[in-house]
C-alpha cells in the first residue's frame, strides 16, 4: 500500500470553549468521584472542575471537552487495567464525544475521548485539542514551575511538554501531574501558559496525518491528571498507571558495554578485540554484576549513503567480522556473558541497488518520492506485508547469531515524521521485533532524544531507552544523559529502564571525574553502560565500575527537582529489609567548588534524629548531622555518603561492596540486645576484600567495644576470614572469601561503662 500525504488537512473538531454551552443541558450538573477526586460537569456553562477531597479544594477549574456540547450523562463503565468506574460522557453535535473517568483506587481523573467523522468525504485530522483547564494551587503564577521534556521553567515560560507536564509550588512540592496514559496512536503533548496570574493547561494530540472515512471514529488516548502533596509522587503513581496500562513487565535490569565511543577499538570493534574486552570483564566485572558485551555500528554491510550502512543480514567482505557475527557471539556466550548487537530496524537505503525492484516498500512524499531522514535513511512502510515479513526474517536471522541484546537505533524512522506519524504503524513494528525475537531478548530502544515522539509510543515495548542524545567522554556531553534522567526518573523501573548512554573511567579523565557519572547512574538506578577500552584501565579505573554495579533496585529520588534544572541531591532508600538504609548522592555538575545541602525533612529523612554519615570515595567517616547536612563537594565530582540514624547502640552504617553501601549485598541485620550482638548476611564477592562499617560506638550514654568477631562455622570451612579494626566511633570488619558466597557474620560487644 503505498501511503502519501494529503495536501490540505481538515480539522473535524470545533475550537476549544467556541459556542460554550450551547446545545447543551442548560440546568444539568452531573458529579462522580472515588475516594480522592471529584469530578463536576456543569452543563449550564459546559465546564467541568475538580476537586481534592481530602482538602474540599478544587485543583481543577474551568474545564473545556473539545467541541460542542449537546448532551451530558454518567454511566458505568470497566477498564481492563483500573477495574470498576464511572465517568460523564459530553456528547457532540458531530457524534464525538468526550468523558472524565474516575476509577477507586486511582487518584487521578482520566480524559478521554471520540472523534467521529460526520462529513461524506475521507478527512485528514492532523491533531486534536481535547481538553483545556486552569491548575489552582493557592499560589500566584510566579511562585510556580512546570517540570517536562523540556525540562523545569516557569509555567509561562514552557515551550510544551511531550507525555507529561507537572506543576508544582517548589517550597512545598504539592502540584498537578498532567500526563498521557496511553500513546496508541496520537502523540500527547501538554502545553501551559499564564492568564491572569493563572496557570492553563491545554492538552494537545498530535497525529499528523490521522484519516477518517465518512462515518468512521476513532478513540483518542487517555489523558490523566491528579494532585499530590509530593508532586514526585504523582509522577512516579502516574508512571505506574502507563505500566498498569500497558501490562508492562520489566525485564531485569543488566550492566554491560557498548563498542562506540571506546578509545581504542571503538565503532563496532573487531573479530579479535571484542573477544579480548569480553574475557577481561569476565573475569574483573561479571562477579560484581556484568553481563552483556553490545557491539555497536560498523559491522553490517550495505551501500553508504546518508548515515549508516543497513544491510543487516551480512557483514562486510572485508570489514571487522569478515568471518560473521555468529563465531563472535558463540565466544562471547561461552565466556559467560551476553552478546549484545546494534541495528536499526525499520529504515534502509533506498538508493541502494538491493530495493531497486522493492521501491513500494518506503514511504513516500506528496510528490511520489520516497521518504528520507537525516541520517536515518529512508522509512519503511511498517503497514506493508512484505516489509513486516522483511523485518522478521532479518530479527530472526540475528538472534539466530546468538544475539539476545538488541541496541534498536532510529526508532523514530517507523514513524515517517513530519509526513505521517500516527503510531500505531510505529507500535505495531516494534511488536513485531518482539514477536520474531521470542521472549528471551533485551530491547535497548535508542532514542527519545531524535524525536520525542518516540517517548510514549515505545512505552511497554522496549526494556530500556535512550532517554538523551549521544554523549562522549568529555565534560559537556557527559551531563546530557543526567539532566534528561532526572526529568524522567519516574519512568525508570516502572515503565522501561532509563539509559543515559555509557558512562566512562577511562585513565585520560581524572580520578573524581571518573566516579561521578558512574556514581550517578548507579545512584539513580538508570541503565548501566560503560564504553571504555577495559583491557587498558587503571585498577582504580576498573574498582570504580565494580563499586557501581549492579543496580540496586531500592527507591531513588531528586530531592531538588523542582528547585534546579540539574538535581545535584539525590536520595535513595531502602525499605525492603527491617533495617532501612539510606545514601544521599551529592553531585556537582558545575566548573566550581560547591556546599551542597538541605534540611534532613527536604531530603525525606526522619526529622529531629541524629544521622551518621560515611563517605564512600573518600573512605572515611563524616561528622553526624541531625536537621541539616551541608558538605563540600569539589568541581566536576561527587560525594555518595550512606547515612543512618543512631540507634542507642551499634548499627551498620555502610559497606565497601557498592556505592549503596549496603543495598544490593547486605540481605539481613539484627540486633540482639540481651547479649549485646550484632549479627548480618551479606554477599561477598571472592577475592574482594569486603568490609563492614559500624557507627554507634558510643551510643546511649555508654561506650560500646567489639569483645569478639565471628563468621558462621560453614564459612571457616570455605575459606572465609573476618579481621576488625576499631577507631574513633567506627569499627572496620573486614571479610575475604575465595569464592563469592553468602557470608553470616556476628559481632559481640560490650558496654565499657554501662
Amino acid at each position: 500500500m503505498k501511503r502519501e500525504v494529503m495536501a490540505m488537512a481538515v480539522t473535524i473538531l470545533g475550537a476549544l470553549g467556541g459556542a460554550e454551552g450551547q446545545g447543551a443541558d442548560k440546568n444539568a450538573t452531573h458529579t462522580i468521584e472515588n475516594g480522592v477526586v471529584s469530578v463536576t460537569y456543569d452543563g449550564t456553562r459546559g465546564t467541568f472542575a475538580v476537586m481534592e477531597k481530602a482538602s474540599g479544594a478544587a485543583f481543577l477549574k474551568e474545564g473545556k471537552l473539545e467541541g460542542t456540547a449537546i448532551k451530558a450523562g454518567i454511566e458505568e463503565v470497566k477498564d481492563a487495567a483500573f477495574g470498576a468506574g464511572k465517568r460523564i460522557v459530553v456528547k457532540r453535535a458531530d457524534g464525538g464525544k468526550g468523558w472524565l473517568a474516575v476509577y477507586e483506587g486511582l487518584p487521578f481523573v482520566m480524559i478521554g475521548g471520540e472523534i467521529r467523522n460526520g462529513g461524506k468525504e475521507t478527512i485528514d485530522v492532523p491533531r486534536v485539542a481535547p481538553a483545556v483547564f486552569t491548575v489552582e494551587l493557592g499560589k500566584k503564577a510566579g511562585e510556580l514551575r512546570t517540570m517536562g521534556t523540556a525540562g523545569l521553567t516557569g509555567p509561562g515560560e514552557h515551550p510544551g511538554s511531550y507525555l507529561f507536564l507537572t506543576l508544582a509550588d517548589p517550597a512545598t512540592r504539592r502540584g498537578v501531574v498532567a500526563g498521557w496514559v496511553s500513546q496508541d496512536r496520537g502523540s500527547g503533548v501538554v502545553f501551559s501558559s499564564v492568564k491572569e496570574d493563572r496557570v492553563e493547561f491545554r492538552t494537545q494530540l498530535d497525529y499528523g496525518h490521522l484519516r477518517l472515512r465518512a462515518g468512521e471514529s476513532a478513540r483518542l488516548e487517555t489523558l490523566a491528571v491528579g494532585v499530590f502533596q509530593d508532586a514526585r509522587l504523582g509522577l512516579e503513581q502516574y508512571a505506574d498507571v502507563i505500566a498498569k496500562h500497558y501490562e508492562i513487565r520489566l525485564r531485569p535490569q543488566v550492566a554491560g558495554y557498548c563498542t562506540w565511543y571506546s578509545d581504542q577499538h571503538g565503532g563496532a570493534g573487531d573479530e579479535t578485540s571484542i573477544v579480548e574486552l569480553a574475557a577481561l570483564a569476565a573475569r574483573e566485572l561479571k562477579p560484581f554484576g556484568f553481563s552483556f558485551v553490545q557491539i555497536d555500528d560498523q559491522w553490517q554491510d550495505g551501500g553508504s549513503y546518508n548515515g549508516p550502512r543497513r544491510g543487516f543480514d551480512r557483514v562486510q567482505p572485508d570489514g571487522a567480522y569478515r568471518h560473521g557475527m555468529k563465531p563472535v557471539a558463540e565466544k562471547i556466550k561461552g565466556l559467560g556473558l551476553t552478546a549484545g548487537i546494534w541495528f536499526m530496524p525499520f529504515a534502509r537505503n533506498h538508493q541502494d541497488g538491493e530495493y531497486k525492484d522493492r521501491q513500494h516498500w518506503f514511504v513516500k512524499r506528496a510528490d511520489g518520492k520516497p521518504y528520507e531522514t537525516e541520517w536515518g535513511g529512508t522509512s519503511l512502510d511498517l503497514t506493508q506485508p512484505e516489509v513486516k515479513e522483511h523485518i522478521a526474517k532479518l530479527v530472526k536471522t540475528i538472534h539466530s547469531w546468538g544475539y539476545e541484546y538488541f541496541k534498536m537505533d532510529g526508532l523514530w524512522t517507523g514513524t515517517a515524521t513530519e509526513q505521517i506519524y500516527v503510531n500505531d504503524g510505529y507500535r505495531d513494528g516494534l511488536k513485531l521485533v518482539r514477536e520474531a525475537a521470542g521472549g528471551g531478548v533485551f530491547f535497548s530502544g535508542c532514542n527519545v532524544s531524535q524525536n520525542m515522539r518516540s517517548l510514549g509510543a515505545s512505552m511497554g515495548l522496549v526494556d530500556s531507552m535512550r532517554i538523551g542524545p549521544d554523549n562522549g567522554a568529555d565534560w559537556g556531553a557527559l551531563t546530557t544523559g543526567p539532566i534528561r534522567g532526572a526529568r524522567l526518573y519516574f519512568l525508570n523501573g516502572r515503565v522501561w529502564w532509563n539509559d543515559p548512554d555509557p558512562c566512562y573511567v577511562r585513565n585520560a579523565i581524572g580520578l573524581h571525574h571518573a566516579r561521578l557519572l558512574p556514581s550517578w547512574v548507579a545512584l539513580s538506578g538508570a541503565f548501566y553502560l560503560n564504553s571504555d577500552w577495559l583491557p587498558g584501565l587503571a585498577p582504580e579505573r576498573l574498582d570504580v565500575l565494580k563499586r557501581t554495579m549492579p543496580a540496586h533496585g531500592a527507591t531513588a529520588r531528586p530531592v531538588d527537582y523542582f528547585d534546579s534544572p540539574m538535581p545535584s541531591i539525590w536520595l535513595v532508600s531502602d525499605t525492603r529489609r527491617p533495617s532501612r538504609r539510606d545514601v544521599l548522592g551529592l553531585f556537582n555538575w558545575q566548573d566550581k567548588d560547591q556546599a551542597i545541602g538541605c534540611t534532613a525533612a527536604r531530603a525525606g529523612l526522619e526529622a529531629g534524629r541524629t544521622y551518621y554519615a560515611f563517605d564512600f570515595w573518600a573512605n572515611a567517616p563524616l561528622p553526624p548531622f541531625r536537621d541539616e547536612f551541608r558538605f563540600d563537594v569539589p568541581a566536576q565530582s561527587c560525594r555518595v555518603i550512606a547515612v543512618r540514624a543512631a540507634q542507642g547502640r551499634p548499627a551498620l552504617l555502610s559497606t565497601s561492596r557498592h556505592v549503596s553501601q549496603g543495598m544490593v549485598d547486605v540481605t539481613a541485620e539484627s540486633w540482639d540486645a540481651p547479649t549485646s550482638t550484632l549479627s548480618g548476611v551479606s554477599r561477598v564477592v571472592g577475592g574482594d576484600a569486603y568490609e563492614l562499617r559500624i557507627a554507634g560506638l558510643g551510643e546511649g550514654g555508654r561506650e560500646w567495644k567489639l569483645s569478639s568477631a565471628a563468621v558462621a562455622a560453614e564459612d571457616r570451612a570455605a575459606g572465609v576470614s573476618v579481621a576488625t579494626k576499631q577507631e574513633s566511633g567506627l569499627l572496620r570488619a573486614t571479610l575475604r572469601s575465595p569464592v563469592s558466597r553468602e557470608v553470616t557474620w556476628t559481632l559481640r560487644f560490650q558496654a565499657a561503662n554501662p
